[in-house]
């Protein structure tokens, strides 16, 4: 899905909110279901009413809630009022800076912050915080000012931010053509069999959650995008895992779809299930530990641990690393103590 914030120069000037292509392998699906599972906190009624209102258009027409969409279908939305991710202002929020100089900075960035602004979250992003902290930064193709890449809501960690046209063009040509590195710290469900591992699959957009992301294999692989992830364990806690992730590719939600895919969905990862007792006893005692370990750390276990790129002017290899934010150490410690005792 792309969220853009284009004028639609149309009549009674509306603006466009959301503008996506339906995928290859899309069966027959009625638009307001459709839309329901692509629009994060949308309903059906308020689609049927966009759609009464003659607010969501396919291939440039206007179509109602019942229209059923197919392959390669283009589909806007758009409304009388501009979006209100258009207006981006400067928010006076802390930044945890772990690098600066004129052309870049680096942020480690809390658990809990939205990047971007998008549906339901127009203040406390990053985003705002930057434009409060800077007069004006470079956008990248999403409009996203300055972000050379992004990490989910409730994952901790490293983001590089460029301060200029040349460096955004620099940084973001290593990341697309994977010579920059980025690791991870993951605590996932289950003892992982292996010590390391690469986990090679295509990820596109789940048929039925669009929410959710997917590993596509064998003759479908062509409705995803390639995805490498590679995975090291660095400690065992008997029902749960520690391990370092590195990417080659950057896809939506990557680690998160890769290892749920191979079977160890990270702890309390509430998209795609780890928020359940995936291993583990039936006994009472076990479910209480584990039920405070998800009131430790309220969200999946993943930090951006380390980044580095050559940086845009110097041409100087720039290597980051940040520590365990205090949610992720404390409940590793809490089933480091627990294998103990099980032992």
């Amino acid at each position: 899905m792309e969220n853009l914030h284009l004028c639609y120069e149309g009549p009674n000037e509306l603006h466009e909110h959301y503008k996506f292509t339906v995928e290859k392998g899309q069966d027959p699906l009625r638009i307001d279901k459709y839309l329901m599972n692509f629009v994060e906190n949308a309903t059906r009624n308020k689609i049927q009413l966009a759609a009464k209102s003659g607010h969501i258009f396919v291939n440039g027409s206007v179509v109602k809630s019942n229209y059923k969409v197919k392959p390669n279908d283009n589909i806007r939305i758009l409304f009388n009022e501009p979006p209100k991710k258009n207006i981006l202002k400067g928010e006076d929020i802390p930044l945890d800076i772990v690098f600066e100089d004129n052309h870049i900075l680096v942020i480690n960035k809390p658990p809990g912050m939205v990047v971007h602004p998008g549906h339901g979250n127009y203040s406390g992003t990053l985003i705002n915080a930057l434009l409060f902290y800077f007069d004006k930064l470079p956008n990248n193709s999403s409009i996203r000012p300055g972000l050379v890449h992004r990490i989910d809501k409730d994952t901790s960690g490293l983001l590089a931010v460029a301060k200029s046209e040349k460096a955004m063009t620099h940084i973001s040509a290593q990341f697309k053509e994977k010579t920059s590195k980025r690791t991870y710290i993951a605590l996932v469900w289950g003892n992982v069999e292996n010590d390391t591992g690469k986990i090679i699959g295509n990820i596109g957009r789940h048929p039925k959650n669009r929410l959710q992301n997917t590993v596509f294999l064998g003759d479908e692989s062509d409705k995803g995008k390639p995805a490498v992830t590679h995975y090291e364990v660095l400690e065992r806690f008997g029902y749960v895992s520690l391990i370092r992730c590195s990417l080659e590719t950057g896809r939506t939600h990557q680690i998160r779809v890769h290892m749920k895919h191979i079977g160890h969905t990270l702890f309390n990862d509430d998209r795609y299930g780890g928020e359940k007792i995936l291993k583990g006893t039936t006994f009472t005692k076990y479910k209480q530990f584990v039920d405070n370990c998800f009131k430790i750390l309220p969200r999946q276990a993943l930090h951006a641990s380390t980044l580095g790129f050559i940086h845009p002017s110097n041409n100087e290899w720039l290597n980051f690393s940040s520590d365990l934010p205090d949610d992720m150490a404390i409940c590793i410690e809490k089933w480091r103590a627990y294998s103990n005792y099980i032992k």
